[in-house]
């Protein structure tokens, strides 16, 4: 079952962290949370905790893709768990993306974490199951 953990800001001005747990019975297709251009992707090698240890964020191998939109920068983190082996990105650097639109995937068991910058009100709430393409994480407040 696709669940949702919310780590709250410790500070106004702090980000607010989103995980998406995945089991290896759910899809895990990876979408874009906003849309706009892609500026940074780092892949980083690690170790295959299960997803849903809070290291697995640290210490995991993952693959962070930046995406700055319309005021606003949101970093997706695919992260591989103790039976994901393999993430797969279909995106680089300076590529635009348009909302919900595919960016990859990871096999098997995994975790995809969305850094939310303090400007956006999360709207999924802890124990939650999304869907990819259809349930909305949060809100940008203007």
């Amino acid at each position: 079952m696709t669940r949702v953990s919310v780590l709250a800001p410790a500070q106004k001005a702090s980000a607010t962290l989103v995980s998406i747990f995945l089991s290896p019975l759910d899809v895990h297709i990876n979408r874009a949370p906003i849309a706009g251009k892609i500026t940074d992707v780092s892949y980083t090698r690690g170790k295959f905790l299960m997803a849903t240890d809070e290291r697995a964020s640290l210490v995991n191998e993952q693959n962070a893709l930046t995406i700055e939109g319309d005021g606003l920068t949101v970093v997706c983190k695919q992260i591989a768990g103790i039976l994901a082996r393999r993430i797969v990105c279909w995106k680089h650097k300076d590529d635009t993306v348009a909302l919900g639109e595919r960016i990859g995937l990871i096999k098997f068991s995994s975790r995809t974490d969305l850094v939310l910058p303090e400007n956006v009100e999360v709207l999924v709430r802890e124990g939650m199951k999304v869907q990819g393409g259809t349930t909305i994480i949060g809100r940008i407040r203007r």
